[in-house]
């Protein structure tokens, strides 16, 4: 601290004056050179000004001029006195109250030999000025280690007992999997109660609560409150700002380790990982409302305790020590919201946004005052909109990447495609960030909002939907768009409409079970259950025509008792045959939902197994008199209705050629 230096450089100038002033009374100079001497070693060598040896003329000529000074000016006992206790204690370890009466006497000296110069004698305000910078010099020491030994440490237990759920994090995980072809079926977990963060819209919830923490213990702010009045009166704030600012600096940047929030370059947080990066956006998201509502109220709270005597001192105090673990935290949320955008990072960069958002306004209320201050808010400012520009860009990717998913790869059993369930498991998580996505993409409508429209089903309703209604109904509109064109990948049109059955209901069930039911309304669901049946209509049309076919009348060579017995051989023979077929591939099919499995079974019941048992009835006695009837007549009715019930379950199953059993 040049200041400092310069303090000492005119104690050592002033002393030496005091010394030579003292030259006259052998025994109060010695006295003199033990004080100073104890106090600086550099003030040792003082007795080279009062050597008699060297030059007597000059000591003797200080010895009149002091006897002068005393005859015409005899000093108060309050300024000896006080003079006294501030230079025996300067370099005391024990540090009392008398000192800092001390001190406030030798102030109000001072300040009297100034409204009064003409009486006040050079060598009484001189040996004044040095008192008073031993004494700031002794009082600075004392600010920094009370400062240093009253901290009181960050309580990290209960900082964190309401972290954020783990939600985006797993889901962050799963998109990746999904995107390197290594989706699981565990997505459907991420939007199940265990992580659904039933936030209410907001990605994250503070409250109204401050967060009041104690920094310093509270009789000791007395004490600093106390020594920073007086190093203020003497005109040492300089270096009391600058013992505050240091110190509660260091103790804040331990602050943020604890809370997990390191210094990091723009460039070395583009170039972590991701699992790595989406722990760090989680700490800064926890340590943000600590950081402001805890650390920086309390931090203000305290400038104003200690500082009470000056605005502008508590002001630029709590601006120099706060200000560094601001833009550190700011410096982070920057590099996140420039770097590589990917649809991992959405519910973080979110979660940011409505962390930053909420606390803006406290930290306006906090640096209001200082040019420096405005510059601090103006940057918050400017990485909200950061954050939300990032959070938009990454959603319309999203939507982009979704349209454009062109894997060729089709499920052998018809179920629930991964993109279907990573899509809609993320569109369901949004669902909670609707408050604020809603507010951001407000912004960006005029722009994108006619491609919305267009995107959304033909919806008639759409214009009555909200910004993020809009979007998630073109999301999902461009979802199933896909999954349609993936059905054509397989050749069995009857697995084709198994598949649209089992990816549009899924998509139906998300919407229904969740908040998008309220963002998309009732007629959109019954619309797309409308879909479900035409499309099990089909199958059913696509699946057992052939086999029904075998059980009608025509081409049989007349009524049923003349009979051709060559074609109903032939009848039976490729009805069992078409069955048989069909229970092989449709029991390795996959329907996943029970009641549509069940629906299916039961509607493939109806129409088959009356169909055949009436069939049976016409012509299979002309069979069953026969040799080898056993061989045509496999199955009755009862065998049927149980063999249907093995379709859907995923497991391929073989029917054996067994006789049937004469009932």
């Amino acid at each position: 601290m040049a200041a400092t230096f310069q303090g000492q450089d005119k104690v050592l100038a002033t002393a030496q004056r005091i010394v030579q002033s003292l030259g006259s009374n052998s025994s109060d100079t010695e006295d003199m050179l033990l004080i100073l001497s104890a106090f600086d070693n550099r003030l040792s060598n003082l007795s080279s000004f009062v050597s008699s040896d060297e030059n007597p003329s000059s000591s003797a000529a200080a010895a009149d001029a002091a006897a002068a000074a005393a005859e015409s000016q005899p000093l108060d006992p309050r300024f000896l006195e006080a003079e006294r206790v501030i230079l025996n204690d300067a370099y005391s370890t024990e540090y009392s109250d008398e000192y800092l009466l001390a001190v406030d006497e030798m102030i109000q000296l001072t300040e009297e030999c100034n409204l009064n110069a003409v009486e006040a004698g050079d060598g009484v305000m001189d040996r004044a000025v040095v008192a008073l910078q031993i004494g700031m010099t002794r009082l600075e020491e004392e600010f920094r280690h009370v400062l240093i030994q009253n901290t009181v440490p960050l309580d990290t237990d209960r900082l964190h007992r309401s972290s954020l759920s783990s939600s985006a994090a797993a889901l962050a995980i799963a998109a990746t999997e999904f995107f390197n072809d290594d989706a699981s079926e565990s997505l459907d977990d991420l939007s199940s109660g265990r992580y659904s963060r039933h936030s209410h819209g907001r990605g994250v919830s503070f409250g109204g609560d401050d967060m009041c923490l104690e920094l310093i213990h509270p009789d000791a702010v007395i004490e600093l409150r106390e020594i920073a009045d007086r190093m203020i009166r003497s005109g040492y704030e300089k270096e009391c700002c600058q013992v505050y600012c240091n110190v509660r600096r260091d103790v804040l940047d331990e602050c943020m380790a604890i809370l997990g929030v390191e210094k990091l370059s723009i460039e070395e947080v583009q170039k972590i990982d991701w699992r790595t990066l989406d722990d760090k956006m989680k700490k800064w998201v926890q340590a943000l409302k600590v950081v402001v509502r805890g650390l920086l109220s309390s931090e203000k709270h305290l400038c104003e305790q200690i500082f009470a005597g000056s605005d502008l001192i508590k002001e630029v105090c709590f601006l120099e020590a706060s200000k560094g673990c601001v833009m550190q935290l700011l410096n982070f949320g920057e590099a996140v919201a420039i770097g590589k955008r990917s649809a991992e990072k959405l519910f973080r960069i979110l979660d940011m946004y409505d962390a930053l958002d909420q606390v803006l306004p406290d930290l306006q209320e906090l640096f209001m005052d200082e040019d420096a201050g405005d510059m601090v808010c103006s940057e918050a400012k400017g990485l909200l909109d950061g954050l939300g520009d990032a959070a938009i860009g990454t959603f319309v990717e999203f939507e982009s990447a979704v349209q454009g998913e062109t894997s060729r790869k089709p499920l052998p059993n018809g179920e629930i495609h991964p993109l279907g369930r990573y899509v809609m498991n993320y569109t369901k998580l949004l669902v909670d960030y609707r408050g604020t996505l809603n507010s951001l993409l407000e912004n960006v409508e005029a722009e994108s909002g006619q491609q919305a429209r267009e995107n959304t089903d033909n919806n008639a309703d759409v214009e009555t939907l909200s910004f993020i209604a809009r979007r998630m109904s073109a999301l999902i509109t461009s979802l199933e768009s896909n999954i349609e064109e993936k059905s054509k990948m397989y050749d069995d049109a009857a697995l084709q409409y198994i598949f649209l059955m089992n990816n549009i209901l899924y998509i139906v069930q998300k919407v229904k079970d969740s908040d998008l039911r309220k963002l998309l309304g009732d007629n959109w669901v019954k619309k797309r259950r409308g879909l479900v049946r035409q499309y099990a209509t089909q199958y059913l049309r696509a699946s057992w025509s052939k086999v029904l076919s075998c059980l009608k009348d025509e081409g049989i060579g007349g009524s049923s008792s003349n009979a051709s017995k060559v074609a109903l051989k032939e009848r039976f023979k490729n009805f069992n045959a078409c069955f048989e077929d069909i229970y092989r591939m449709q029991t390795a099919w996959k329907v996943p939902d029970p009641q549509l499995r069940e629906e299916l079974r039961i509607s493939i019941s109806e129409k088959v197994i009356p169909a055949y048992r009436s069939f049976l009835g016409r012509f299979g006695s002309h069979l069953e008199s026969g040799r080898h009837a056993g061989k045509y007549i496999k199955y009755n009715g009862e065998d049927l209705e149980g063999y249907l019930l093995d379709l859907f379950e995923g497991t391929p199953l073989i029917l054996h050629h067994l006789r049937r059993k004469n009932s």
